[in-house]
């Protein structure tokens, strides 16, 4: 058995723990364990760390505050599909431990190899005959399955590869696109065109992107990004000015003048430490980018902060109902009405004066302008 799982599990069960030592009758900002909670569960394919707190905790948005217990530890992220995670009492406490899953596959790795020679050989097909054949037992191996992240990766992937908004500087200092092969205008899937504006030594494959609607804060009136038009991919065939590339996929119609932004690597599977911010912030709601009628779980959201508010990836928020103003009835005089909870968002990704976060759940539906805050 890995002794980084080991540890990982270890670390998973510190902070179902610390969730579950609040004794007695607990405060509205304790963690409470759900009245209906298993005595055991078993994490399956699919699961989330999100999902698994929510089983066994009332509140899971609580884990800003449980979390910064171990801020030291940034990779908690090691239950694996199998697992068994068992509620039990421990001197009249909840305690949570985990029973291993066993894989034949790591006693076979401790073995030493034998010669050829030495094998086995596979099975044969018993005889149709009716004789009798002597088999010998086999050693089985199966691949261990990737361990449980915090949420569902395929719900923000899309979004970590492709550009969400881009300042007006950048845009102005990327290459550009001028003119297609035969004076083509509209550019296709396999369409070869010629660029300026590309450094000698940049990167061979770019995202083409092209400026959208400005995004302002909706009380200062600052212009925080322009929203990047995702249009395709290109990848350079010749350098020199003007370049010559080949446009590799199509999202949206290609023409001149849309830039050229260098693409990112492919990002890798997203582990998320959720956490509070380390300061009081407010901000709000101002786009969204794949809800249809209302915005709700699992949809991806713009908000008014960013790196420079001190925003990371993995903070978690309270959404905030911006109700608005109301008119007395008595007085006729308008008055500001409080902000309702009605939610929580975690951020993914972060740029200087905005960033884009995951509603994890909705009590309501969320709106634009809603206040996102500390939790």
């Amino acid at each position: 058995m890995s002794p980084k799982r080991l540890s990982g599990s270890g670390f998973f069960l510190l902070i179902i723990l610390s969730f579950l030592t609040a004794a007695g009758v607990a405060r509205a900002d304790e963690v409470q364990l759900k009245p209906d909670h298993p005595e055991r569960y078993t994490v399956v394919k699919g699961d989330t760390l999100w999902d698994i707190s929510a089983r066994f905790l009332n509140s899971p948005w609580h884990w800003p505050k449980i979390w910064k217990i171990n801020e030291s530890i940034k990779n908690p992220h090691l239950i694996y599909p199998g697992d068994v995670v068992v509620l039990r009492m421990v001197d009249g406490k909840p305690e949570l431990s985990v029973l291993r899953k066993e894989t034949v596959s790591t006693a076979a790795s401790a073995l030493p190899s034998l010669p050829e020679s030495a094998k086995t050989p596979e099975p044969a097909a018993a005889p149709k005959d009716g004789r009798t054949v002597k088999l010998s037992p086999q050693i089985h191996s199966e691949p261990l399955e990737a361990a449980i992240p915090t949420i569902q990766p395929n719900t923000i992937m899309p979004f970590l590869t492709r550009p969400l908004v881009v300042g007006a500087d950048e845009l102005e200092q990327a290459g550009y696109i001028t003119t297609g092969l035969d004076d083509r205008i509209a550019l296709g899937n396999g369409s070869q065109f010629y660029a300026r504006g590309l450094k000698e030594d940049s990167a061979e494959y770019y995202q083409v992107v092209r400026q959208g609607k400005p995004i302002y804060h909706p009380e200062t009136g600052e212009l925080l990004a322009y929203e990047a038009v995702y249009l395709g991919n290109a990848q350079r065939l010749e350098t020199g000015d003007p370049s010559k590339l080949v446009v590799t996929e199509v999202k949206q119609e290609i023409i001149p003048t849309d830039r050229l932004l260098e693409a990112p690597k492919k990002p890798s599977l997203p582990y998320y430490y959720p956490h509070a911010p380390k300061t009081q912030v407010e901000g709000r709601i101002v786009s969204a980018l794949n809800a249809v009628a209302e915005i709700g779980p699992y949809a991806v959201v713009g908000i008014t902060l960013g790196a420079r508010e001190g925003i990371e990836e993995g903070n978690v928020l309270r959404i905030m109902r911006h109700v608005g103003n109301h008119k007395d009835p008595v007085t006729r005089e308008r008055y500001k009405l409080p902000d309702e909870e009605s939610g929580l968002v975690m951020v993914f990704r972060t740029y200087e004066k905005m960033s884009y976060a995951l509603v994890m759940t909705a009590t309501r539906p969320v709106h634009m302008l809603d206040a996102v805050i500390t939790p």
